[in-house]
């Protein structure tokens, strides 16, 4: 699946090399080995590919690594500051489906967030590693609403989230309060060593349109198809 994916993604990019710097091209022509933990058969959707294409050609990480997270697919690719993919996994996002963080819910303990507002927002976030009140350094996607990706643990046994990891469909990976959860192994070989001086999240979303959450990536896409 994952040389399916850069194959994709090699083909997006040299069509985006014009709007960016000569190394887009040649990130596309030079794969690397990646971690695909993604179930057998699962596929990357033409948005994501697409994206990820406009964000190496237009340099809008400006060379910061990057991630980009389909929650509808519970997916998550890991991209090197020069665009290559480094790894794709499942995750678990946010139970309530929704792509705003609800007025002072960063504020509140876990168990005071309503069901209604356990989303994971959905946009572009500038994030890193930082300190948190009670779970030490995290990794923070959006500090401002207080998510954050981390490593799955058992935590509560009845939310079963190790095994919701490990199913084979999106299905059942809508569990947590609003944070970004990735399998142990992963985040240690793939999220933590390459967002270990920060980097850029860009979030799909559930309900907002493209040209909502990343207007001038819509708005490109849209000038494209108008070309073809």
């Amino acid at each position: 699946m994952i040389r399916a994916a850069q194959g994709a993604l090699a083909l997006v990019l040299f069509s985006f090399a014009c709007l960016g710097p000569a190394h887009a091209q040649e990130t596309a022509t030079e794969p690397v080995p990646t971690n695909d933990q993604l179930p057998e058969g699962q596929e990357v959707s033409d948005t994501v590919i697409e994206l990820a294409g406009w964000v190496v050609a237009t340099r809008d990480t400006e060379g910061y690594p990057f991630a980009i997270m389909d929650k509808a697919a519970a997916q998550i690719l890991v991209f090197g500051g020069d665009g290559r993919l480094l790894g794709a996994a499942p995750g678990l996002f946010g139970s309530a489906v929704g792509d705003h963080s609800a007025p002072g819910v960063a504020g509140l303990a876990l168990r005071e967030i309503p069901g209604r507002d356990r989303t994971t927002p959905a946009g572009r976030f500038v994030g890193g590693y930082g300190p948190s009140i009670d779970a030490g350094r995290v990794l923070w996607v959006d500090y401002d609403s207080a998510v954050s990706m981390h490593p799955t643990a058992t935590g509560v046994p009845a939310e079963k989230r190790p095994e919701r990891l490990a199913s084979p469909t999106p299905d059942d990976n809508r569990i947590t309060h609003g944070c970004i959860n990735v399998e142990p192994g992963f985040y240690e070989g793939i999220i933590q060593p390459t967002f270990e001086k920060g980097g850029v999240f860009y979030i799909l979303p559930d309900k907002d349109s493209l040209a909502e959450t990343f207007p001038d990536f819509a708005e490109s896409r849209e000038t494209s198809k108008r070309r073809d």
